[in-house]
């Protein structure tokens, strides 16, 4: 690994480490991809990282090429500790709003990773404080929390879950690509591009489409 790699990963496990040193034992971070597309899920991840994690190229997902994701998504999931996702759907976005859906979406994904650490038996590392990127107000199953803006560029814990969040939804933006084919979304994963605005005035809107998001378009 590169000095100048090696500097970078010090300086975003800082937060981590500042936390180890106060006696915290095990930290998760959680992230979300898919807050601001017109059509698709939103996605919320939460994993435990190991103490002496260092995978090359840890970073905040949108920084990240999407092949490079691609391979830091197999390092990260195989070296967790534990991991999980919570997805929610575009109906349900629609049903209860964006900022709530990440919420639940957040509730699900601790859920899931307190699911994982039960059937890998290792309940005892069931994380003491969980950092989040700039969400407040949210429900950690009873867990501290750090709300940290922009803490997907400051925290490796949280830059490993935007990188899982961010994954996880490209993966399936590419799959439903192959039903619903005259939008595009492998190209634009359902963001709001010229091309997919496009499409939807020319062919109109799919069940995976938010009702609540293209309202000024349709």
């Amino acid at each position: 690994m590169k000095e100048k790699e090696l500097e970078r990963l010090k300086e975003i496990k800082k937060i981590e480490n500042d936390l180890y040193e106060k006696g915290v034992k095990s930290i998760a971070g959680i992230d979300e991809a898919g807050r601001g597309p017109l059509a698709g899920p939103v996605v919320v991840a939460c994993v435990i990282m190991p103490k002496e994690s260092m995978i090359e190229g840890v970073n905040d997902s949108k920084k990240v090429s999407e092949k490079k994701r691609e391979i830091l998504y197999e390092q990260i999931t195989k070296e967790a500790i534990a991991y999980g996702v919570g997805i929610i759907s575009q109906e349900e976005i629609d049903r209860i709003n964006i900022l709530n859906a990440t919420k639940e979406g957040l509730t699900m994904a601790i859920k899931e990773i307190e699911k994982d650490l039960k059937e890998k038996q290792r309940n005892f590392e069931k994380p003491e404080i969980i950092l989040v990127d700039a969400l407040t107000k949210i429900d950690t199953d009873g867990i501290s929390y750090r709300s940290i803006i922009k803490g997907d560029a400051k925290s490796y814990s949280i830059a490993a879950a935007s990188i899982i969040a961010k994954v996880t939804r490209d993966r399936i933006m590419r799959q439903w690509a192959q039903v619903y084919s005259v939008y595009g979304f492998e190209k634009h994963k359902g963001y709001g591009t010229a091309m997919h605005i496009a499409a939807i005035k020319e062919y109109g809107l799919c069940p995976l489409h938010r009702r609540s998001f293209v309202k000024n378009i349709v």
